[in-house]
């Protein structure tokens, strides 16, 4: 594929047209998004993927200002789930003051695919990266380059440094939008579901990774419970999310759409009924179940403590006994020996020969 003609850009995000481009259209805001006609239904990343992106993330941060990274994502796409295994870094800066101009070395990208292609023939350019953590008004224009090695590239925000519980990876395709009121075709961002996944090799490499990090003083149950405060923390969030879009979508802010409301509907229609009264005692059976089992476990922690006591006194007092018992044998041996030896002496001062004096 031909390479882009030059690599600084002063486009402006989403007035570009593009006639060749086929696939279903959809109603949205009283327009009609045009999709890729390979369209990916899911996007699962894998860790390598993400350590290498932290990697450049923190490298990067050392050595400059820049406050974001760009590089390029390697994969495959099966069963229209694009599997991304792999990335690099690419050169890349934009200015400050003028957001729409950028650099991009696209003879860097060439250079380093062709050099992955002889590792692993089989990845692909699947998309790009960049530590976001939003989306950026140069996001287009840097998307219609990498379009040009991929025409369905894909872009994922990874979040180097997450604050809020959940995936840090986000994922977008770029669609065409056509306005009903005449007005020029426009490029914009459509959300992917996105995924972390791994091979076993991963797995086992990511494992030894976390041995490091991991305190070695946390036991099974501290990890189980901080996990599912964990969880409950991101659960709020999440709900919290929902409210606020239906706030918006009561005071007209938003958009109506029944996709993600009957999501909503589905989600509430999984909660149990509490005020039914089986359920009710269901649930004060199991919750005593379980204190029952808490308190029997604090016995046998309290029982198990004092053992521990009194056979550590018990040990104390033995070496003590043990302690003193060498020291008197070993003054009445030494008490013995001079004795002996005081005797042998005296009766060597007065030798008898022949009987005579």
């Amino acid at each position: 594929m031909p390479p882009p003609a030059t690599t600084t850009s002063a486009k402006s995000t989403g007035d570009e047209q593009n006639s060749n481009e086929n696939g279903s259209s959809t109603d949205k805001n009283l327009s009609l998004t045009i999709s890729p006609l390979n369209k990916i239904e899911k996007v699962v990343v894998h860790p390598l993927v993400l350590l290498s992106v932290v990697d450049h993330f923190n490298r990067m941060g050392k050595v400059g200002n820049s406050q974001r990274v760009v590089g390029v994502l390697l994969g495959s796409l099966k069963n229209k789930i694009l599997d991304v295994s792999n990335s690099f870094a690419l050169p890349f800066d934009e200015e400050d003051k003028e957001k729409e101009v950028w650099f991009l070395d696209h003879e860097y990208l060439e250079n380093m695919y062709t050099m992955f292609r002889k590792v692993n023939a089989r990845e692909r350019i699947v998309g790009w990266y960049h530590t976001g953590p939003k989306l950026h008004r140069n996001d287009i224009s840097v998307n219609e380059l990498i379009r040009e090695y991929q025409p369905d590239s894909v872009l994922i925000i990874i979040d180097a440094k997450p604050k809020d519980l959940g995936l840090p990876t986000e994922a977008y395709i770029a669609v065409e939008e056509i306005h009903d009121d005449g007005s020029p075709a426009s490029k914009t961002f459509e959300h992917l579901p996105s995924e972390i996944g791994a091979e076993e090799a991963e797995e086992v490499g990511v494992e030894h990774l976390l041995r490091d990090i991991r305190n070695a003083t946390v036991g099974t149950l501290s990890q189980r419970i901080t996990n599912q405060l964990m969880g409950l923390k991101g659960l709020t969030k999440s709900l919290y999310d929902i409210r606020a879009y239906l706030d918006k979508l009561l005071a007209n802010k938003l958009p109506l759409n029944h996709q993600i409301l009957s999501h909503i509907q589905d989600m509430f229609n999984l909660l149990p009924d509490v005020t039914q009264q089986d359920l009710i005692k269901s649930i004060y059976v199991k919750t005593n179940d379980e204190m029952l089992l808490v308190y029997l476990s604090s016995l046998i922690r309290s029982i198990i403590a004092l053992h521990n006591l009194i056979m550590n006194k018990i040990q104390n007092s033995d070496a003590e006994k043990a302690d003193n018992t060498p020291s008197s044998t070993t003054t009445t041996t030494t008490t013995a020996t001079a004795g002996d030896k005081k005797t042998e002496k005296g009766s060597g001062d007065k030798p008898t020969t022949n009987g005579n004096p």
